[in-house]
């Protein structure tokens, strides 16, 4: 204890001078010792806290090293925490979402995860899986009795109602997925049809240089804005038209490529000259990809021809004003009813818990195998079946968790984490 000089009591914190080798003071701060395996841990750890500042802070790690510390890996005390059975692999996931959450609505969800509710349902699906299995295996080991058994109980019906458990935390989790992640939007269209104005209305920021000259944005422009709880990666492009121009054609063959990873897609046309061209020309969306066609300028059209051209919309249209904010609020719902999102996400109704690409798909391989296992039973009734679809369901569970889970898939993950969280 040459550094702080004695250990306080467990869980109490105590103002201590921080000695460097030569006994002078490096700084003055609190000290929290926290004996095993009561922290977050599970191990004996003690933490210093002080005043803060580059400097003093490398005097007091380099301290540490001396007297036989060593620097934390990425993700390390989660990863102690989670082997430890401090708190299980999706809680250890969403203390780095936390960290990196862009919102308000991704924080809340991500401490939500933290807080275990995401767990709970899982483990809840877990027992439900568990249970459904020993009745099936239990008829098994009676062949003789094997079809009446499963045949004139309700194992049909426990399947069926676990498979629509099952797909209702899938949606909860792909709506978590997007408060974490976000989702990609490309704003893409003809020059001067209002794309960089556009990105300036959504961000509410002078973000895009917005000009009368066509073709004066020349290269992918991107930025990150809330969407009412939603984080959008909004990349702006160069209008799309056939240019000799060099550089303005590597801005349009960029605007091209950018489609290749958006998962929303707003095609702008300038609505007030009737001489443009279709803006889907040239356009070839990624699958999975939705457009919406967005007619920009209505306020420079008079208003009989406002109304005829709205009446002429739908659900994949919008007519705005970006000068005059017209429209633009239809335009952030639509974008929101696209990726699924609830109306409620930012004040806390929606979003229920953060989840990661890697529980989507875990959960979409679990309700695959319950299906598989309904259809087996209702086709033929062969109880070995089921109970391996079942097996398989419940091993998919188990890799959210950690229960079930590659050495090395775990280093992955935790490598992604900021160093010493």
């Amino acid at each position: 204890m040459s550094m702080v000089g004695r250990l306080p009591a467990p869980r109490y914190a105590m103002l201590a001078d921080f000695l460097d080798g030569a006994g002078e003071i490096i700084d003055t701060g609190i000290v929290l010792w926290f004996p095993a395996p009561r922290s977050f841990t599970g191990e004996d750890v003690l933490e210093l806290q002080g005043h803060g500042g580059a400097f003093i802070l490398q005097r007091l790690v380099e301290r540490a090293l001396e007297l036989g510390a060593r620097l934390a890996e990425p993700g390390e005390f989660s990863q102690r925490a989670f082997l430890n059975d401090k708190l299980d692999l999706v809680q250890a996931e969403a203390i780095a979402d936390l960290i990196e959450s862009g919102t308000a609505a991704a924080a809340r969800a991500a401490q939500r995860t933290l807080q275990g509710v995401f767990s709970e349902q899982v483990n809840a699906l877990q027992a439900e899986l568990t249970a459904l299995r020993v009745y099936v295996e239990a008829a098994i080991d009676f062949p003789e009795e094997e079809i009446d058994f499963l045949a004139e109980s309700d194992v049909d019906d426990r399947v069926r109602r676990l498979g629509e458990r099952v797909a209702d935390l899938l949606r909860e989790a792909r709506q978590g997925r997007l408060l974490r992640d976000g989702i990609v939007l490309a704003i893409i269209g003809p020059p001067n049809a209002g794309k960089s104005s556009l990105l300036n209305a959504l961000s509410g920021q002078d973000r895009a240089i917005v000009t009368a000259i066509p073709g004066t944005t020349r290269d992918v422009l991107r930025e990150q804005i809330d969407l009412d709880g939603i984080p959008v990666h909004v990349a702006d492009t160069a209008g799309i038209r056939e240019t000799r121009d060099e550089i303005e054609a590597e801005g349009v063959r960029r605007a091209l490529q950018t489609l290749e990873t958006a998962d929303v897609v707003l095609l702008v046309e300038d609505v007030s000259d009737a001489a443009i061209a279709d803006p889907s020309v040239g356009v070839v969306l990624p699958p999975g990809a939705t457009c919406l066609r967005v007619g920009n300028k209505i306020d420079l059209l008079s208003a009989e021809k406002q109304r005829e051209i709205c009446r002429a919309g739908g659900p994949e249209r919008v007519w705005i004003s970006v000068r005059t904010g017209q429209g633009l609020d239809l335009l952030r719902q639509r974008i929101r009813a696209i990726v699924g999102a609830a109306s409620g996400a930012e004040s806390g109704a929606g979003g229920n818990f953060s989840a990661r690409q890697r529980h989507v798909d875990a959960l979409k391989r679990a309700g695959g195998h319950v299906a598989a296992g309904f259809e087996v039973l209702t086709a033929s009734g062969a109880g070995e079946l089921l109970a391996e679809e079942l097996r398989l369901a419940q091993q998919a569970l188990g890799e959210i968790t950690g229960e079930m889970l590659a050495d090395d898939l775990l280093g992955e993950i935790f490598a992604s984490f900021c160093i010493g969280k």
